[in-house]
């Protein structure tokens, strides 16, 4: 199965069980020890390492049941040993509860549903090899499969009344090599005559993901029928296959969602999603936003029918332009951008029982908080305030909503939160953890950028930060190149591990990501090589002036555009840096837009392709690639990237790491010949990180 839709991002991880007072134990699962424990020498150390980091109990999806008294979310964890992972079931009642694991194994289990008024539990399983849809008691008891589709389900959604459900599963369009030739049953080759042939991390594999429509009626599914039937295009979208991009109406008679219904050529050029709307009844698809050229995607219902809203992004081929709340009156079919005066990004809309507010969340400043807006009057309130990010939510009981936030400082947990903003933490899935190590602290900064703007940076200091030492340092290059640097953890770009390392990290708001206004994020388009990278210099000449950062030990460290970010600023540092970190960066503009999948970024970040030499825009972005300015690169660079890294393909990394050394400097590769743009696999992530320090260490230590 390629296209299974996991919480966060598609993360398969071996589930462990809480004790009682919330920390999580050892367990036996299969005869398998899952040592999710801290060492008496972690212990002792005091800081996060990545052998600790993989030890984390990763919260994923959550579900309120429907008389608001229990929760239930899924946890994942991996197991160096197995060097993958599994997900598992978990319950807690909301009122002070202690968590209950409902599902184990080696297997994999998730997309977790109440149903039956909370007697039961639908979710999908791994247990038998292909994803299918069981359901079990709400204790964890008497669990049954209930599907049987050969293709295996990807994510499902039960009808508000449960007496129909829809499901995602791949459908076999197009014509494999062996299906033209049939007497090469055993050929193994990728044949294109497309744009589109890969993607992300995949190449196609003639199958697309489909909606299907089925009755249900005692744990029987009948009448199933695919509503996309011969369509060569996927919902959800192609490569997240974010399932709630799919919904049912509340009286169960339409279904709403996402896809980009054009050819595949067309796709690789274009962010054209829409919103369609199916008739379960007629059978029949309507599309509602036709004429909208760029993104509209995550379509929720009012709860009175009258109104659907979704994000819808304005400009085609933008993928980072402004995610706008748009709604449309059903009846009349007027549409409009209610957030038109709001400089600011909505996401996770949910709407409110009365249907007044349309709850959501923003980025302002770099943390992202829950907000509500009046449906009426256009009103904008926000709800939380804090050092965080919330990530998902929901509502429930009269004024309570239940939510995931992450902090740099913690890693997500589950909360309670009043109509005030008002935070109570029901999970602590990785207390063992905190109650043992030392976490770094962060400051916030602001300086004045070169063109007279003022930039949020973070700096991230060691565990135990001494204010009269003198500590390295390391520019931390965001991705993106349109992604904050918020309150987020990450898993491999964690920010406790680079300060735990010794290092005060130097993490700067710079031009091009969100949450501080349209245009702060829309600079960059057009100008790589730019005012980004002067933020950039700026934010480390503001900061050397520090007296515990010490100004001949600076390193740059950065991903994606980041690594771009490294492989630029290699070119132009006048010496401030003394190591560099690049991975999966972009190297050569040229190769990189002839060699890319999604031609709509290129396009609108670039400007255009290399050859259009009437186009300044363009022009301008070649003329800043990095590749060009290898003869000044003088400083030790560590290159890092994956062979199925079809985003910005790994032969940009070998082409830095060639011109470096034919240029005489001290450098080294990774190459992770089965990771993506991602780092995923466990004992693969932490070589990286060891590789990662260890690099540092040699040359700012």
């Amino acid at each position: 199965m390629k296209k299974i839709k996991l919480s966060l991002l598609g993360l398969f991880l071996i589930a462990i069980t809480i004790s009682c007072n919330q920390q999580q134990d050892n367990k036996m699962i299969n005869n398998f020890s899952i040592d999710v424990s801290l060492s008496e020498e972690e212990i002792a150390e005091g800081i996060l390492t990545p052998e600790i980091l993989w030890k984390f109990g990763r919260i994923g999806e959550v579900q309120i049941s429907k008389d608001g008294k229990n929760i239930i979310y899924t946890i994942s964890n991996y197991s160096l040993e197995l060097n993958k992972g599994f997900t598992h079931i978990y319950k807690i009642p909301i009122n002070n509860g202690k968590p209950t694991a409902l599902t184990s194994g080696k297997f994999s289990c998730f997309n977790p549903r109440w149903i039956n008024n909370d007697e039961q539990i639908a979710f999908i399983s791994t247990e038998e090899g292909v994803p299918q849809i069981f359901i079990m008691n709400s204790d964890g008891s008497d669990k049954q499969k209930i599907s049987e589709v050969e293709s295996g389900i990807n994510s499902f959604e039960f009808a508000p009344d449960q007496d129909k459900l829809l499901f995602c599963s791949d459908v076999k369009i197009d014509k494999t090599p062996a299906d033209i030739y049939p007497d090469l049953p055993e050929v193994n080759v990728i044949i294109a005559e497309d744009l589109m042939y890969r993607h992300w991390n995949a190449w196609h594999d003639y199958a697309y993901s489909h909606i299907f429509v089925a009755n249900y009626d005692n744990n029987t599914l009948t009448n199933v029928s695919d509503i996309m039937e011969g369509e060569a295009y996927d919902a959800p979208l192609s490569p997240y296959f974010d399932n709630t991009e799919i919904t049912w109406s509340p009286d169960g008679k339409y279904i709403a969602y996402t896809c980009k219904k054009m050819s595949r050529f067309q796709y690789a050029l274009s962010t054209d999603s829409d919103i369609y709307l199916y008739n379960t009844e007629t059978e029949e698809t309507k599309n509602i936003t036709e004429g909208m050229l760029g993104y509209d995607k995550y379509p929720v219902f009012s709860n009175n029918m009258e109104f659907i809203a979704w994000q819808s992004m304005q400009t085609p081929g933008y993928e980072s332009d402004k995610n706008r709340l748009m709604i449309m009156n059903l009846i009349t079919e007027e549409k409009e951008d209610l957030t038109r005066n709001f400089d600011q990004n909505v996401s996770h809309l949910v709407w409110s029982k009365d249907d007044n507010f349309i709850y959501f969340i923003s980025g302002y400043h770099a943390r992202h908080q829950i907000y509500k807006i009046d449906k009426n009057n256009r009103s904008v309130t926000q709800i939380t305030n804090g050092d965080h990010d919330y990530s998902y939510f929901d509502l429930f009981g009269e004024d309570s909503i239940i939510a995931n936030k992450m902090s740099i400082k913690q890693a997500t947990e589950i909360y309670i939160v009043d109509n005030e903003g008002s935070e109570t933490q029901l999970t602590h899935t990785n207390q063992h953890i905190y109650d043992n190590i030392e976490m770094a602290d962060f400051q916030e900064k602001w300086v004045t950028t070169s063109d007279g703007k003022q930039m949020l940076v973070w700096l991230i200091l060691p565990p135990n930060f001494d204010s009269t030492a003198q500590y390295p340092a390391i520019l931390y290059c965001q991705g993106g190149p349109q992604s904050a640097v918020s309150q987020f953890w990450s898993y491999r770009w964690n920010f406790q591990i680079m300060a735990s390392n010794g290092y005060v990290v130097i993490a700067p708001n710079r031009r091009g990501l969100p949450s501080f206004g349209h245009e702060w994020n829309a600079q960059i388009s057009g100008d790589y090589g730019g005012q980004n990278m002067k933020d950039y210099l700026t934010a480390v000449d503001e900061m050397k002036k520090l007296s515990f950062i010490d100004e001949d030990r600076i390193g740059a460290v950065g991903a994606s555009y980041g690594g771009f970010s490294v492989f630029w600023l290699a070119g132009h540092h006048e010496g401030r840096f003394k190591a560099f970190i690049s991975h999966c960066g972009m190297f050569n503009l040229e190769s990189q837009y002839a060699a890319t999948e999604e031609m709509f970024f290129v396009n609108h970040d670039l400007g255009g392709a290399y050859w259009e030499k009437d186009n300044q825009v363009a022009m301008n972005s070649y003329a800043n690639s990095p590749h060009r300015f290898v003869d000044k690169w003088d400083t030790p660079i560590l290159i890092i990237s994956g062979m199925y890294d079809f985003r910005i393909p790994y032969t940009e990394s070998i082409q830095a790491f060639n011109a470096a050394r034919l240029n005489g400097v001290e450098s080294k590769l990774l190459i992770f010949p089965e990771e993506t743009h991602f780092v995923l696999k466990p004992q693969n992530s932490i070589l990286w990180q060891r590789e990662f320090k260890a690099w540092l260490d040699k040359y700012l230590k």
